[in-house]
């Protein structure tokens, strides 16, 4: 199982980096650095060589629900900075470390142009595009078995508002998903909590056969961030799509 261990503890002393605000930098970006030179899954993060925090929620989601199995085909929708799809490429055997195991593909998608990682292909496209589902599908040489998303819409500082453009986004994931995903194909996408995502929850327990929606323990407390993850994709019955709006 991943975990993450703090350094407090009885018999132990906890050593706190303290950043003092330098002339001209906000005390919001103090508190963000100070936050980050603090947070375990940062330094973790920085021992494993992950890119980011992010990579454990993704690993301790595929912990508790196990998607992500050695000769699976995985998409990353919005993969940068490619702490998800890293963990990717290690759980599906994309590197063939594992002689023993299938071989799996991993394929990072992103509107930014992204550092290569091993074991992974990335490309630089708009998800949104009217032939992003083919391309991929043409990437993959067949449907994906996993199509997971940790995309976040640009803030706005209004809570309202950034809560709707996010189901905005996951909803366009999920039909993005429906095109490429095989039957019993799973999708994990990051939402935020705010009780705008009612249709989208119909929508993914029409179409798939379990629906768990889940913090992880590296997701912060003070964050308003869940993940869906849905298993047992139906396929692409019309009905049941349509149905829900599509």
């Amino acid at each position: 199982m991943t975990a993450i261990k703090g350094t407090s503890g009885r018999g132990q002393r906890e050593l706190r980096v303290r950043v003092k605000t330098a002339k001209g930098r906000k005390l919001s970006s103090t508190l963000w650095l100070e936050r980050q030179l603090n947070d375990p899954y940062v330094i973790q993060a920085k021992k494993d060589g992950y890119r980011g925090r992010a990579a454990y929620k993704i690993l301790e989601l595929d912990d508790r629900y196990g998607f992500l199995k050695p000769g699976c085909r995985v998409v990353d929708l919005g993969c940068a900075p490619g702490g998800w799809t890293q963990v990717a490429v290690g759980r599906v055997n994309a590197l063939g470390d594992n002689p023993k195991k299938p071989v799996g593909t991993v394929l990072g998608i992103d509107l930014q142009e992204v550092e290569a990682i091993p074991g992974a292909e990335l490309h630089q496209l708009d998800f949104l595009s009217d032939d992003a589902d083919e391309l991929v599908k043409g990437w993959l040489g067949g449907r994906a078995d996993v199509v997971m998303s940790d995309m976040a819409a640009a803030a706005s500082g209004h809570k309202g508002t950034d809560h709707l453009r996010i189901v905005a986004l996951i909803e366009a994931a999920l039909a993005f998903a429906f095109d490429v995903l095989e039957e019993g194909g799973t999708f994990v996408a990051k939402v935020l909590a705010g009780g705008a995502e009612n249709e989208m929850q119909v929508m993914l327990k029409k179409n798939f056969k379990k629906v768990a929606n889940v913090k992880p323990p590296a997701s912060r407390a003070d964050s308003s961030e869940k993940f869906v993850v849905a298993q047992g994709f139906r396929g692409r019955s019309v009905a049941v799509v349509d149905e829900a709006g599509e």
